[in-house]
């Protein structure tokens, strides 16, 4: 990073760039909204409306915010008092997500609400209400509710949903007034990391986590040590990225429900994340293994055969792994931690590339954004929004060419995309020299697909027909 570029003069910049769609993010952790539950796209959301500023969270913003939350968001442990409410007549408004569901059985043909923060289940909703956001139907949406509890039972009288309006052109045209420190340090702030903590391999690796959502299908598996914020950033990025953290994975809550038809999250969302998966507990693990192979090879989801449909999800798989004096991964093959059907070959080698978290140092107090940032839920919809600009992907396939006498299909397919994602977020505006393109794109693509590829190479003597190092060149830079 360029020794002339600092905090502040970058804080200014990007007040300036991007105005009303930026935000100090020191402000977050001190207005405590956190520690109500909400995941930062939700509570920059509420802290802009409330107490829009920069530095931190002053005694008198704090009591506003306070006040607003005692009324508007209730914890979990508040459920039995907002249905007392109800029940006493009172019409209560509340900042919840809220996801719907259609019931189609011979006795009930409806579409009914869940507000699980609440407790609150088949809550009725106005049809107008759902055709007017079909993400309810999808992911579900944030919002403003009012209920009542009228003849037909708790009852939604109005939402207004939580969301940014996403411009992508001027996402795009704005990255011009950044240089590229410039431009990766704002990301970094915009996830909610301190750039000047992390050297400039550690910020490239942090970019990394962001490539499911800028790339459809691309499936990567991370694997670090405790303490690396391996699932911070999914936590807080946008509602249509989906951290699964402990209970059951099932085919059914991956694929789909052949009793009701329900899709699964991978249908759903655009990005699915398995936290730790070594602790999770997996469902007829051979029914996963084989529908995940079948899902991340052709982007198809089908379960028995009896329902099928196209997914652009993206998975990400996160992993603890044993690392030893040196801070290096203590065993060989580095997948030897994951559960057994985990480990098959086949399944690794769909996977585009592992990314090695254990360069990463663990987080401390000092890692978290200090300064100026784009605010999470127009930062994440603008990363979701460039999956449907291909301009990139076309340009890198021109560009990137693998070499060797034994080329693997996979391999190339990986790194391209891989390549394709880190041009995206770095020089979304489509400018990049070749010197740039290959050190801040292509070489990194490489080495998160070379770590795939050397999995496999020890594990399965069927990949050694192929060349062991995966080599590039350069051909060209523009279209």
């Amino acid at each position: 990073m360029s020794e002339a570029l600092t905090t502040e003069s970058l804080d200014q910049k990007v007040a300036e760039v991007f105005g009303a769609l930026a935000i100090d993010k020191r402000r977050l952790p001190s207005s405590q909204l956190q520690k109500r539950g909400l995941p930062s796209y939700v509570a920059e959301w509420v802290l802009d409306h409330l107490a829009p500023g920069r530095g931190l969270v002053t005694s008198e913003e704090m009591g506003k915010i306070q006040a607003w939350a005692n009324k508007f968001l209730p914890l979990p442990t508040d459920a039995g008092l907002v249905k007392n409410r109800l029940l006493n007549g009172e019409v209560v408004k509340v900042l919840t997500p809220v996801e719907v569901e259609i019931v189609l059985t011979r006795s009930a043909q409806e579409r009914v609400a869940h507000l699980k923060l609440l407790g609150l289940s088949g809550v009725h909703i106005p049809d107008g209400l759902v055709n007017a956001h079909p993400g309810l139907l999808k992911q579900g949406m944030w919002g403003v509710v009012e209920l009542a509890n009228t003849q037909e039972g708790i009852a939604i009288l109005s939402f207004k949903p939580m969301q940014a309006t996403v411009n992508l052109d001027l996402f795009k045209e704005k990255r011009s007034a950044f240089s590229l420190d410039e431009w990766r340090a704002l990301l970094l702030t915009s996830m909610g990391y301190n750039p000047w903590a992390f050297n400039d391999q550690e910020r490239t690796y942090l970019l990394c986590r962001l490539l499911p959502l800028v790339e459809k299908n691309l499936h990567l598996l991370e694997l670090a040590p405790k303490g690396t914020g391996k699932s911070y950033l999914y936590e807080n990025i946008s509602p249509h990225v989906r951290l699964v953290s402990g209970g059951n994975v099932s085919p059914a809550v991956l694929f789909v429900n052949n009793s009701t038809g329900q899709w699964g999250l991978l249908a759903r969302f655009a990005v699915v994340v398995l936290d730790e998966v070594q602790t999770l507990k997996f469902e007829k693990p051979q029914e996963i293994i084989g529908g995940l192979k079948g899902f991340l090879a052709n982007a198809r989801l089908t379960r028995g055969g009896l329902y099928e449909t196209a997914s652009a999800c993206s998975l990400v798989l996160l992993a603890n792994i044993t690392l030893d004096r040196e801070q290096r991964p203590m065993h060989t093959p580095l997948i030897q931690e994951l559960p057994d059907f985990l480990q098959e070959t086949a399944f690794v080698d769909r996977l585009k590339g592992i990314l090695p978290g254990w360069k990463i140092r663990k987080l401390s107090s000092a890692s978290f954004a200090q300064g100026m940032g784009l605010k999470a839920d127009f930062f994440g919809d603008a990363l979701l929004a460039l999956r449907e600009d291909l301009s990139a992907n076309q340009q890198v396939k021109r560009a990137v060419v693998l070499k060797g006498e034994r080329l693997y299909k996979r391999n190339e397919d990986a790194v391209h995309a891989i390549a394709a994602g880190l041009m995206k977020l770095q020089f979304p505006h489509g400018i990049v020299e070749p010197e740039e393109l290959e050190f801040y794109c292509v070489r990194p693509a490489v080495e998160l697909r070379q770590l795939v590829w050397d999995q496999l190479y020890t594990l399965d003597a069927e990949y050694r027909q192929y060349d062991e190092t995966i080599e590039y060149e350069i051909v060209a830079a523009r279209a």
